[in-house]
């Protein structure tokens, strides 16, 4: 068994396809058929079956894909590591962190700039995920600190500092909705709307609460940034629902920001790995971060 192998099973067990994983791999279809059949034949088990063009994973399968995602994580990471080794030295204090999109655009750069004020040895590594991407890199110690939506889905983190905000609803400023003081479903009864993708934890509270008022969503754009869906709504391409905090790094002159009802809570805070502490300079970087998110709260603009 070995790494090729894993990373296969993993690309075959998200895809379905050989051809999609071959693809994702960079290697041909035949090749990743046979590290699939080496790594059934060391394991002893078959890990998928064929259902209607697709493969699926078959019970040993599926209870294999969790683990076999933190090994190939972690190996990655490693890898990552070592490179970073290599070209910073020794002596430079590496901290890696995984955020929003939204935020490694429009809030790190500002951060990263005062943080560098007092860290000039510091060498930033920045990744952007969703929350749950953001738990498996933690685990696999890909990253030491990430931004998570609480409480978590995984366990094992420790949590320094936390965050509160709610759900608005994003439009132009010269929309009708613009002179509501808040918004609901039915207001959005027939209005184009731009959210998140469908896999999204806020997707899944934003859908129930349009089935709860009997309202179906008219969806334009589906998106995985919020940045994007904020863009989209300024250009009036369709009203969008995020988390405020998030919405808040975007260029607010652009739009406007009213409470979305029934609200929608996000506790939200800066995490690390539970069993292996952080280094004081990735402990320095988390405050500095800390307190520009702190600000943005403080801030709870409107419009």
């Amino acid at each position: 068994m070995n790494l090729k192998q894993l990373e296969a099973f993993v690309a075959i067990s998200t895809l379905h396809t050989t051809t999609a994983a071959a693809q994702r791999l960079g290697c041909s279809q035949s090749a990743v058929s046979r590290l699939l059949s080496q790594l059934e034949e060391d394991l002893g088990l078959s890990l998928f079956v064929r259902e209607q063009g697709r493969l699926t994973p078959t019970r040993e399968g599926d209870a294999l894909v969790q683990e076999v995602e933190t090994i190939v994580e972690a190996a990655r990471c490693l890898e990552r590591h070592a490179q970073q080794l290599r070209l910073a030295g020794t002596q430079r204090k590496l901290v890696r962190i995984m955020v929003p999109n939204t935020f490694a655009q429009f809030l790190l750069p500002a951060v990263m700039q005062h943080f560098y004020e007092t860290h000039r040895d510091a060498v930033l590594e920045v990744f952007s995920g969703t929350y749950d991407a953001s738990e498996r890199a933690l685990l696999s110690r890909e990253v030491d600190l990430a931004f998570v939506r609480l409480p978590t889905r995984l366990s094992g983190f420790s949590v320094k500092w936390r965050f509160n905000s709610e759900s608005v609803c994003v439009i132009p400023r010269s929309h009708p909705l613009a002179r509501n003081a808040t918004v609901s479903p039915r207001d959005l009864d027939g209005v184009p709307l731009v959210l998140l993708w469908r896999q999204s934890a806020l997707r899944h509270e934003v859908d129930a609460a349009f089935r709860s008022a009997r309202v179906t969503p008219n969806v334009v754009a589906e998106v995985h940034s919020v940045s994007v869906a904020c863009a989209m709504a300024a250009r009036g391409v369709g009203a969008a629902i995020v988390n405020r905090l998030i919405a808040q790094c975007c260029n607010t002159k652009q739009f406007v920001m009213r409470p979305f009802v029934p609200t929608i809570s996000f506790e939200t805070g800066i995490a690390s790995l539970e069993s292996y502490p952080i280094s004081g300079t990735c402990d320095a970087f988390a405050a500095c971060l800390a307190e520009a998110l702190e600000d943005l709260h403080a801030q709870r603009a409107t419009g």
